[in-house]
């Protein structure tokens, strides 16, 4: 997550993970791959980067969970880089 790739994808899903009603439901891979134009394996492997980093949390079934932001764990990274970390 430190190193987002230039064209700053991670960021993107997070913003938009962040608009109220996409935050509300979440999004699957599927989605993220159609808003992206990406293949979905891509959207996952950025999905679950995010996951492993905290900032992400999957619910649902395992076969296609739906992903939202993890509003304390943003919180607390956005703080790191505010003191300049």
């Amino acid at each position: 997550m430190l190193r987002t790739p230039a064209d700053g994808t991670r960021l993107r899903i997070l913003a938009w993970l962040g608009e109220p009603d996409t935050a509300e439901r979440g999004l699957t891979a599927d989605d993220v791959a159609a808003r992206l134009g990406v293949p979905r394996p891509t959207a996952l492997t950025h999905l679950r980067l995010l996951t492993s980093l905290g900032l992400l949390h999957p619910t649902g079934q395992d076969d296609t969970p739906r992903y939202r932001r993890d509003e304390i764990r943003l919180a607390e990274v956005t703080q790191l880089f505010e003191k300049g970390w």
